[in-house]
């Protein structure tokens, strides 16, 4: 046991990570539970697709809203504490979600202020969360790290939650909620083991939120490589999110599945998010950060093209395989890209940036997939998706060129 325990999390990385590791991974079991069983629930109670759309649209918006808010105060208030408060606030509101459920009270509205809510917990959570790793392990160890973390993300969000969400809410549409509220819990208590160094800046000379939001705004636009990364997440992400805030519909009604053959779509981009995990130090040490960036577009556009076109499950599982693998592989070297470059005393602001990125691109696609798929049917927003990161590829691929310097040495913090 204690061999696996090592080779998970090598001794190297320190016991606060260990707990990280535990907590991250826990919360994951989560997470992926509510992935599934968060759209079939909406989905129960409305066969409206805006009404389904906008059930993603609630969990997505908050980042968008408090996003630089939640970065300055993750680099101001004590990173552990945030973390902890706000998810004693999350279970609760996944129990007072699981109550009415039960209870044959819940109807389209609560669920989604439901949703609002633990959309708007999560923004603080996340944000204080992500920093965590900086300052806990070697900057040359952070990949290293990521992919431990990345592992516990699909195999546990992305493989193992959402057949577990989707068959909890088979046997009762109150029991996925009931139990995120006690993973959640128990995600708490583990991050409560976790000491982080002394982060917390002077007060003698702390400024203006305001400014401090300004200053993290500043660093990005000056930074090329992350410049690049969060305009290419946030263009990516409305045509990601225009395609799926209708999967659950796209699932049902082109492909024919049912709940638990929803679930198993995500499962299925799991496996190939496993097979990039361990391709990925052989791809990174034979591809330049650049190019793998222009690889995982193209793959992400042809998968838009891809599903547009089936009508076979079959075809449409090999193709969430693929995209899976591109996921896991953009995700590890985007965020460690910008763990490494960005200063700790920024971690928090930066992070909230690119959040703002990835979100406000979600929001926008979520609400043109709804409209589209009302109009035009489930494969409109796959179409649309289609022509525009095709258009976007065109556009930033020699953009793409500043990521090669992302491995340069933590940038300085910017001046005025």
């Amino acid at each position: 046991m204690s061999r696996l325990v090592d080779t998970v999390a090598p001794p190297r990385l320190g016991v606060p990570f260990r707990w990280l590791l535990a907590s991250s991974w826990v919360s994951n079991v989560g997470d992926g539970i509510a992935l599934a069983a968060g759209p079939l629930l909406v989905a129960s109670l409305t066969s409206d697709a805006r009404l389904v759309a906008l059930g993603a649209t609630l969990q997505w918006l908050p980042p968008l809203l408090f996003g630089l808010l939640a970065g300055a105060l993750a680099d101001r208030w004590d990173r552990r504490r945030i973390v902890l408060v706000v998810n004693v606030a999350r279970a609760v509101v996944l129990a007072t979600l699981a109550v009415a459920v039960a209870g044959g009270h819940a109807t389209v509205g609560l669920v989604l202020g439901l949703l609002l809510l633990l959309g708007t917990a999560e923004v603080f959570a996340d944000n204080a969360a992500q920093t965590f790793l900086p300052m806990l392990v070697a900057r040359d160890d952070l990949a290293v790290a990521n992919a431990r973390l990345q592992t516990g993300f699909i195999t546990l969000n992305q493989l193992a939650g959402p057949p577990v969400g989707a068959a909890l809410f088979a046997a009762g549409a109150a029991w996925p909620a009931a139990g995120q509220a006690l993973i959640v819990s128990a995600a708490a208590v583990l991050v409560a083991r976790i000491v982080l160094p002394p982060h917390r800046p002077d007060p003698a000379v702390r400024q203006h939120l305001g400014r401090d939001i300004v200053e993290g705004v500043r660093w990005v636009r000056h930074h090329a490589a992350v410049r690049t990364l969060v305009l290419t997440i946030f263009t990516f992400n409305i045509t990601f999110g225009a395609a799926w805030s209708v999967l659950v519909l796209y699932a049902t009604q082109r492909l024919g599945l049912g709940a638990v053959g929803f679930g198993l779509l995500t499962t299925v981009s799991a496996v190939g998010g496993l097979a990039g995990t361990a391709a990925y130090g052989w791809i990174t040490r034979r591809v330049s950060l650049g190019n793998l960036m222009r690889i995982g577009l193209v793959v992400e556009t042809l998968t838009h093209l891809g599903l547009a076109l089936t009508r076979q499950p079959a075809v449409a599982l090999g193709i969430f395989f693929v995209f899976g693998a591109h996921a896991f592989v953009w995700g590890t070297t985007s965020v460690t890209v910008r763990q490494r470059a960005v200063p700790r005393a920024l971690q928090g602001r930066v992070g909230a940036v690119n959040t703002v990125g990835v979100f406000g691109g979600l929001v926008l696609g979520s609400g043109l997939g709804g409209v589209l798929a009302e109009q035009h049917g489930v494969t409109a927003p796959f179409w649309f998706a289609f022509a525009g990161s095709a258009l976007f590829v065109v556009l930033i691929w020699r953009q793409l060129r500043h990521v090669a310097h992302a491995d340069e040495r933590e940038a300085p913090l910017p001046e005025g």
